[in-house]
């Protein structure tokens, strides 16, 4: 059995043997306009850069705070694994030099009375977590 072929201005369904030109979501009559693809490049290029920016803004706060957390972490594990004979109490804060050694201590003598190498001075938070101070 061989299938009669419908004219061009027929829209017929193979796969489901029926007329269906008015579910289509575009013109099937002859005299409908030309289907055209706009040209939407410099949309894209454009957007493609503003895009770009975006993502390389947001990956540099992200490494910029990356950054600020690994500095945070090595202070916190210098602190900690320097030699104190104290319990320090949270909110206060402390000073920590090197010994003649190179050895980290901490302290609560300032660095204005003292003349050991200043590192710098910490302070213990409510984590538990040594932030620098100011100097």
């Amino acid at each position: 059995m061989s299938k009669a072929k419908k004219p061009d201005q027929i829209v017929f369904n193979e796969d489901t043997q029926s007329y269906d030109a008015a579910l289509k979501p575009y013109a099937t009559n002859v005299g409908a306009p030309a289907i055209r693809v706009t040209d939407n490049s410099t949309w894209k290029n454009r957007n493609i850069d503003k895009a770009n920016k975006q993502i390389k803004s947001k990956y540099l706060e992200l490494k910029a705070e990356y950054d600020k957390m690994i500095e945070e972490l090595e202070y916190n594990t210098l602190v900690y694994n320097s030699r104190y004979n104290f319990e320090p109490i949270v909110g206060e804060t402390y000073h920590l030099y090197r010994d003649k050694n190179e050895d980290a201590f901490l302290s609560i003598i300032a660095p204005s009375e003292s003349n050991f190498d200043f590192i710098g001075s910490f302070t213990l938070n409510s984590e538990f977590v040594w932030k620098k101070s100011a100097d």
